[in-house]
């Protein structure tokens, strides 16, 4: 019986899917691009191997190793019995999104402190007004609450506009690239907010990320702050911040990710002052970069698997990263 990798990203192009196949039946193995849900279905019943971000499907794959997801999340693949082989290993994505997310973190930062939306609106009623009071990324103390891939790539961006310090925060203090000014433990972060005038979150879902930035620490930055989050909603107590915001006691914030996706219709956040929202776009699927990578860091990882060896961006399910 021939060794299955399956694989359900359909979106995914032709180029790529051609890419994977020559890779694997190199390796030995065959590959199956299902071509519907249920075809996915009956297909990860076999698998070996499964690239996919459906979950629900490594519950139907009792044969399988190994499942590598394209994103860099994992929490959807951590619920108890989510694998129908427990011993299976997980993979993920991590170090495919730090471009596209920090570029979108740099766009979201410009729209807010030069006021994008407040005159986009001025030209939409046809005036003519020029005297709206502009912040600057040059000469601001910014703060990345987590330095991986994302946070990494957001200083080597930020660095070019010159800002008056970049502090990195984890749970090391390590800074190996030497990319910041100084990195602190998670456990300095009150130190470090009330001297913040640019905050990005960039954390995973983990028990020790849950709620970090609480009602408390944020109150702890000055009023004259911007906070960007592009991990995850669970970081960050999002009424508190929505509070602070509509009370002016904060300059501005962007959410990519929020506590529950989608955002109800009727939630007041959709109408929240000095509040920029995106659906959860900033590290999806749409950059052809984004998915080249991807599936470069997956062919790597079979290399490595069908020659014996653990993939390299194996994911540890207790930590949940």
């Amino acid at each position: 019986m021939s060794r299955k990798l399956v694989v359900w990203i359909p979106e995914l192009a032709d180029t790529l899917n051609r890419k994977i196949s020559a890779k694997a039946e190199s390796l030995g193995f065959e590959t199956v691009f299902p071509e519907s849900r249920e075809a996915a279905e009956q297909a990860a019943a076999e698998a070996e191997i499964l690239l996919t971000q459906d979950s629900a499907l490594v519950r139907k794959a009792p044969k399988l190793r190994w499942v590598c997801t394209p994103s860099a999340g994992v929490d959807h693949f951590l619920a108890p019995g989510c694998f129908a082989n427990p011993e299976a290993v997980l993979t993920n994505s991590s170090g495919a999104y730090g471009v596209t997310i920090a570029e979108h973190v740099i766009m979201v930062t410009l729209e807010m402190m030069r006021r994008r939306a407040e005159y986009n609106e001025i030209v939409r009623e046809r005036r003519w007004e020029r005297g709206l009071h502009i912040h600057a990324i040059h000469g601001s103390r910014a703060a990345l609450l987590g330095t991986g891939d994302i946070g990494r790539e957001c200083a080597k961006r930020l660095r070019a506009f010159r800002p008056a310090s970049l502090t990195g925060i984890n749970r090391s203090g390590r800074d190996p690239e030497g990319l910041f000014d100084r990195v602190l433990t998670v456990d300095r972060l009150e130190e470090v907010l009330p001297e913040t005038d640019l905050l990005i979150l960039s954390l995973p879902d983990t028990k020790e990320t849950r709620g970090v930035m609480s009602a408390e620490r944020l109150a702890m930055l000055p009023e004259t702050a911007y906070l960007v989050n592009v991990g995850r909603g669970s970081a960050l107590d999002q009424k508190a911040l929505e509070e602070r915001l509509r009370s002016g006691k904060l300059a501005g914030a962007s959410l990519d990710v929020f506590e529950k996706e989608p955002v109800p219709p009727e939630d007041s956040l959709w109408e929240c002052p000095g509040l920029l929202m995106t659906p959860h776009i900033a590290g999806n699927m749409t950059l052809d970069y984004t998915v080249e990578t991807i599936i470069g860091q997956f062919l790597e990882d079979l290399d490595r698997y069908a020659a014996g060896k653990p993939p390299a961006r194996t994911v540890d399910r207790v930590r949940a990263y």
